[in-house]
């Protein structure tokens, strides 16, 4: 919005030509994000405390999160307002990309605040079936892979590229509706999954996406991706506005949700993050890099599945509890030390995959 007024005012002074600098603009919506964040923040929880939409925890759990019952949840919502209204005023509104990763990190983040709505509704941690929650995620994320497939008009757009390995192409045809869909859906649960300790999730979601957005800036600059060896998109730079976007929402976010916390995420948040981080890998065509950086989501879904197969084929389980968070915890840790190890964890993963731009 704010691109095109300055376009505008170019003719009267030459000084708005500064607005035309993609990296200017991811700057400002990083700021502009997390300003709103800061802004919409207290009074929002304040009015979520007020119509007592709480925290609803799992009996099972950890003993020390009962006291958390109660704390405010569905702060993801502050997070995407942040995003949607930072996106939009500095994004190029006929960017065909930017469109596609709004839409569906806030098509995602409605299937998470109707399964948070239930649960308070209820009074329970269950929400939305799993079966309901993953049609509706299925019909967002394929919807999405069809989309993308349909308007792809160069053959690197369906490719997949192996990070690490200069000139490794692999041209994926149709199956790269189903490569997506499973990149879109895995990470959007795999976020959910991790969002489980104060701050836990969103920091290294803030670090993937700020990462993401610096990929998503070479890969729509001919010359920085012919330099660095990686395919060029035209417009995907676009997306740096929408990553920088995620990261000052992210911050912002932070400044209530670190320990101890003052609001919760909720899925509104975790589910459309996850999609968020998921779609953008997917644009500028990294989902390995994705992968790699996001290796802690990884492992957090990971360990559920081993635990949910080895209950279900021995009777016994690997890990005191899953995810793999709650066994650190069971172990003794306490909650701050769990959490920003799991950040350095992530701090050394998001620089491999960066290193992965120069080192093909």
């Amino acid at each position: 919005m704010l691109l095109f007024i300055t376009e505008y005012l170019q003719q009267f002074h030459s000084g708005f030509n500064v607005f035309q600098y993609l990296t200017l603009r991811a700057i400002l919506g990083t700021i502009t994000a997390l300003v709103l964040s800061l802004i919409i923040g207290p009074p929002m929880i304040r009015k979520l405390t007020s119509y007592k939409i709480g925290q609803q925890v799992r009996n099972d759990g950890p003993q020390t999160h009962l006291s958390k019952a109660g704390t405010p949840t569905m702060g993801g919502s502050l997070i995407l307002i942040s995003i949607a209204i930072s996106t939009l005023l500095w994004s190029d509104l006929g960017n065909y990309q930017m469109w596609v990763a709004l839409t569906v990190t806030l098509l995602f983040g409605l299937v998470g605040g109707v399964d948070d709505y239930k649960k308070l509704l209820y009074g329970n941690s269950k929400g939305l079936s799993a079966k309901v929650k993953y049609f509706w995620q299925t019909v967002f994320g394929l919807g999405a892979a069809v989309f993308l497939y349909q308007l792809a008009d160069n053959p690197i757009e369906t490719s997949l590229i192996m990070p690490f390995l200069k000139d490794v192409v692999v041209d994926m045809g149709w199956f790269f509706i189903v490569f997506t869909y499973f990149v879109i859906v895995g990470s959007s649960n795999a976020v959910n999954l991790t969002d489980g300790l104060d701050g836990l999730a969103i920091m290294p979601t803030v670090m993937v996406a700020g990462a993401l957005g610096v990929f998503a800036y070479a890969t729509g600059h001919s010359t920085f991706a012919n330099y660095l060896g990686i395919p060029y998109i035209s417009g995907v730079g676009e997306l740096a506005i929408f990553c920088g976007s995620l990261v000052g929402a992210g911050l912002g976010f932070l400044w209530f949700n670190t320990y101890p916390a003052q609001v919760f995420m909720g899925d509104v948040g975790a589910l459309a993050l996850g999609a968020a981080l998921g779609v953008v890998a997917v644009l500028v065509r990294q989902e390995i890099v994705l992968l790699i950086m996001g290796g802690v989501f990884v492992m957090e879904t990971v360990s559920v599945i081993l635990q949910v197969g080895s209950y279900k084929l021995t009777g016994k389980r690997i890990f005191r509890m899953a995810p793999l968070h709650h066994h650190f915890e069971l172990k003794g840790w306490p909650e701050p030390r769990v959490i920003v190890r799991f950040w350095i964890i992530t701090v050394v993963l998001v620089l491999i995959g960066l290193a992965s731009l120069k080192v093909r």
